[in-house]
């Protein structure tokens, strides 16, 4: 998986960095995924991400993260029109599927992990995660997508040991 990773703000620590690559690595893998993908990650702070949810979503406040998916799934993790849209589903240099973006707010995830009682750390690994459900056609609309999506995050978590007491 080729992983860009943007800051647009100060004070994100490699460790921060890694632990969002690491999860998106091992959420296309735990997807099942059949192909290596491309990702972006951006960390922003919460003005950047106030102003994608206001442009994207028509939401003027800040959020903690934004997923921009590029690929259209009938149902989540269904690459059946993947596969049909070769030309905008995969970069022509590297053969690499284009899953999106994620965009995550330092500043909203810090606020979280203090109000959750947790580390910054495992909140970046759980947005991350939730961003990588998204991208991969999964969402929360319903009580059971939502119930749907929660229990792949703590799977995805729990496998890779990044509990509520993870530091």
């Amino acid at each position: 998986m080729t992983i860009y990773v943007e800051t647009e703000t100060e004070n994100v620590p490699d460790e921060y960095i890694s632990i969002s690559k690491d999860i998106a690595e091992f959420s296309a893998d735990y997807l099942e995924c059949p192909y290596e993908c491309e990702l972006e990650i951006i960390f922003t702070d919460d003005a950047g991400i106030r102003e994608l949810n206001r442009e994207h979503r028509g939401l003027d406040k800040p959020t903690d993260v934004l997923s921009f998916p590029m690929q259209d799934y009938p149902a989540p993790c269904d690459f059946s029109l993947v596969e049909e849209s070769i030309s905008d589903s995969f970069n022509s240099e590297t053969g690499e599927m284009l899953l999106g973006s994620i965009v995550i707010s330092v500043e909203r995830a810090r606020a979280q992990a203090e109000e959750y009682g947790h580390s910054i750390k495992r909140e970046i690994a759980f947005l991350t995660a939730h961003s990588m459900l998204h991208l991969f056609g999964y969402d929360h609309e319903t009580d059971e997508e939502r119930i749907v999506m929660e229990e792949i995050q703590e799977k995805i978590l729990n496998e890779k040991g990044i509990t509520r007491d993870y530091v």
